[in-house]
């Protein structure tokens, strides 16, 4: 029997993820990467603030405070993000930063990790507004024809 290091198992472990497979962690990441809320955070961490749809998301990314996002996040419960924040902080997808002041000033910003996703997702975002029409003329048309 052959014995590895910690950092030889951790290295055949990832060799060894492979998300079609139903025990597989990185199935979970998937889950927790592809919710809404987390895709629109990342784009506004990375590029910096609201865009018009379809153009260059490519502004520099920065950190915003907890009532920035909450403002720019139409729709979002406070609930929902900070649990999504907490799990993007858990992840080391961002960073919070807490400066003591009165009251207390709260900022996240993406952390290198992130930013990968980020440049990642930013697309996946960018081309839901760009070809949006297309998708509901399809839902139309399917919705309505004959079965």
């Amino acid at each position: 029997m052959v014995t590895m290091t910690a950092a030889q198992q951790r290295a055949r472990a990832k060799l060894d993820y492979d998300a079609f497979v139903a025990a597989c962690p990185s199935r979970k990441l998937l889950d927790r990467i592809s919710n809404k809320w987390v895709t629109l955070i990342l784009a506004a961490l990375g590029s910096g603030g609201p865009h018009e749809p379809g153009a260059d998301c490519s502004g520099e990314p920065r950190s915003m405070r907890y009532s920035e996002l909450a403002r720019l996040l139409a729709g979002v419960s406070q609930k929902m993000l900070t649990q999504t924040l907490r799990s993007l902080e858990r992840d080391g997808l961002v960073t919070r930063t807490v400066v003591p002041t009165v009251p207390v000033t709260v900022s996240y910003e993406l952390t290198g990790l992130g930013l990968s996703l980020y440049e990642m997702m930013g697309g996946l975002k960018a081309w839901a507004e760009v070809h949006m029409d297309e998708v509901l003329s399809n839902r139309e048309t399917y919705d309505t024809r004959a079965v």
